[in-house]
């Protein structure tokens, strides 16, 4: 990759939250809370989910950038989602951590030599991801993600969609 497809992926990394906060505007606490059944997500548990996996980003990223040979770690969305009782979260206190995980992210990646984009650790499946693999990858997650948030808008009952 070249440094202008670096800056890309940065860019891309960036806008993704605020995507998703566009897809928010408007919607009421009851509507980012409803689920369509008891072992679905609503809209907050989806944005939980996102803010969980960007702390973990966050730790493989430095991980991987201190030459650790340990394996990147996974973790259990459905787990950490029900632990931490995610309904009960405002969208808004979920968009602050989310946009500040993305700026300090955001800050180490610029800094980052073409090298270091480079460097690289072994999954929790035992493959081999890149700095920009990981980047990559994350931008894609939440570009589903968003899509299952627009799916459950789409499903909301009468009584909650007006």
């Amino acid at each position: 990759m070249s440094h202008t497809e670096y800056e890309a992926t940065i860019a891309a990394y960036v806008d993704v939250y605020r995507e998703i906060e566009h897809e928010l505007d408007g919607a009421t606490a009851d509507q980012l809370a409803w689920k369509a059944a008891p072992g679905s997500w609503s809209v907050t548990e989806v944005l939980a989910h996102l803010v969980d996996h960007s702390l973990v980003v966050s730790f493989r990223l430095r991980e991987i950038l201190s030459g650790s040979s340990v394996r990147l770690p996974a973790f259990d969305q459905d787990a950490w989602v029900a632990g931490q009782r995610a309904n009960d979260y405002s969208a808004g206190e979920l968009l602050v951590a989310a946009h500040a995980l993305v700026a300090f992210n955001a800050a180490l990646l610029a800094r980052l030599t073409d090298e270091e984009w480079q460097r690289s650790g072994i999954n929790a499946v035992g493959a081999t991801v890149t700095i920009a693999d990981a980047i990559s990858a994350f931008v894609r997650h939440v570009d589903t993600h968003l899509a299952q948030i627009r799916r459950i808008k789409q499903a909301l009952p009468e009584e909650l969609a007006s």
